[in-house]
């Protein structure tokens, strides 16, 4: 039994939790590093504080040692003494507090091979004891600022060493952060690359559904919610694929089912016309006559209509191999050149050479009706301007004439089957079906492009046409 497929927004949720977890990591870690440097630093200064007031109560308490010892070496003060013998036992526990963290023991040992000197010497006379208690006292003085200076020190070492710690801990955590966001981009680009491939497979399914190509199976992997939307996908090519065969179906059908009968009535009003049957009188002349150029208008019409379906079912089948393009388009124009000849047309082609992947025998079907729609509109003497353009990664073509133009209210209409507009050429022949630009249409779209009526510039009347075709290769 498989497990079940993780969606797409439950992968999003995923990664973006991963990614949160990594950065909230990240942050959680320098905060608890930071606050352990802060209760160092906290504690350092607290320290720092102690022995530096150790220091300087040291120093006030060895002037009142010897404060008191000159006076009672004079005086013979009992109470002097006292006052001497409490300065120096509160002086040894201020040294007791800096040799625990401070000053180096030799030091605090002369310290107290000092301060036991100056009591012997408290015990001679006056006279003699005098001037070796000054020396003594100065020595102790000495001591007592060797060891201020040992304070400092310890004290800018342990400060040298906090500040090594917080630049130390900075960068761990600037590396941290900077692992965890190099993971997270690692994380968010397999995921792009993983959604990537079905994602592009769902574009390009759904640019085969508009180009009418429904032969090839829609099948794509990925998260759970990717694949439905796969699976929804192939049902809606299988139901288009078959609502195509079934409108073919029926145009061929109709059309053929009309054919039969139409064929037979217009041998009948040929054989009406033939007076077969008996004299015609004017007015049954004229009757016959508007008979036939009815049965071979609605014959035209059936003819376009099995064009139509013939040129839309070519369109999903697409022959691409590269073509040039301007030579297609020379050999149109010398194709038709009977046409515009016998108009006293001039054909002017421009651009090129232009090479593109497409189907030549269906590319060359649009560019010749969008011909034979300029000839047939183009006053006697005009100019057809054919051109061709690179456009980036594809090609440009466009046909310009200078008939009367499409009005503005038909312009979003010209592209219909079966459209025709008002303005119809006055040269006899019957008019057209509407199904020429149609086809244009269904074929440029099958190629991946799109045809365009540009607006008419300035001075310039006619209609301009402008196929824009992909697929174009390098010179």
């Amino acid at each position: 039994m498989s497990l079940p497929r993780p969606s797409f927004r439950q992968l999003l949720l995923v990664a973006f939790l991963l990614v949160a977890t990594l950065l909230g990591a990240v942050a959680l870690r320098g905060q608890v590093t930071l606050e352990r440097l802060l209760e160092r630093s906290r504690a350092g200064a607290d320290r720092t504080l102690q022995l530096s007031g150790h220091a300087e109560r040291l120093g006030e308490q060895g002037l009142a040692m010897e404060r008191a010892a000159r006076q009672y070496l004079v005086l013979r003060d009992e109470a002097l003494r006292s006052a001497y013998e409490r300065a120096a036992a509160d002086a040894q526990v201020h040294v007791q507090a800096l040799a625990a963290d401070a000053v180096a023991p030799d030091i605090v040992e002369r310290w107290d091979g000092q301060r036991m000197a100056i009591e012997r010497q408290l015990a001679t006379p006056p006279v003699a004891g005098d001037r070796l208690l000054a020396l003594a006292f100065r020595e102790l003085d000495a001591l007592h600022s060797a060891m201020a200076e040992q304070v400092r020190g310890v004290t800018e070492t342990r400060n040298a060493a906090l500040q090594a710690e917080l630049e130390s801990g900075r960068i761990a955590v600037a590396r941290q952060l900077a692992a965890s966001l190099a993971v997270a981009l690692l994380v968010a680009l397999a995921l792009a690359l993983w959604l990537a491939r079905p994602l592009r497979r769902v574009e390009t399914a759904i640019v085969a559904l508009g180009e009418n190509r429904f032969d090839g199976r829609i099948e794509i992997k990925g998260p759970s919610d990717v694949r439905q939307i796969g699976r929804r996908l192939e049902g809606l090519r299988q139901r288009l694929s078959t609502l195509e065969a079934d409108k073919a179906r029926f145009l061929r059908h109709v059309s053929h089912e009309l054919k039969t009968p139409l064929a037979a009535l217009r041998e009948g009003v040929a054989l009406l016309q033939d007076e077969v049957a008996g004299p015609l009188s004017d007015n049954q002349r004229e009757v016959a006559r508007i008979l036939r150029d009815n049965t071979a208008a609605l014959q035209s019409r059936i003819e376009d209509l099995l064009r139509f379906n013939a040129a839309a079912f070519a369109a999903q089948r697409l022959v691409r191999k590269p073509v040039e393009v301007g030579a297609l388009v020379q050999r149109l124009v010398a194709e038709q050149q009977l046409q515009w000849r016998a108009r006293g047309l001039a054909v002017e082609v421009s651009g090129g050479p232009m090479v593109a992947e497409v189907d030549a025998e269906l590319l060359a079907s649009a560019i010749g009706n969008l011909l034979a729609n300029a000839i047939r509109y183009s006053p006697a003497g005009a100019t057809i301007g054919i051109t061709l353009a690179r456009d980036g990664d594809g090609l440009c073509i466009e046909v310009a004439d200078q008939g009367p133009g499409v009005p503005d209210a038909e312009r979003d209409r010209i592209f219909e089957p079966f459209f025709r507009g008002q303005h119809q050429p006055d040269d006899g022949a019957l008019a057209g079906t509407g199904i020429g630009l149609s086809i244009v249409a269904e074929t440029v779209a099958a190629h991946g492009g799109r045809v365009t009526l540009m607006p008419a510039m300035p001075g310039a009347p006619g209609a301009r046409f402008r196929i824009e075709l992909p697929h174009a290769l390098p010179d």
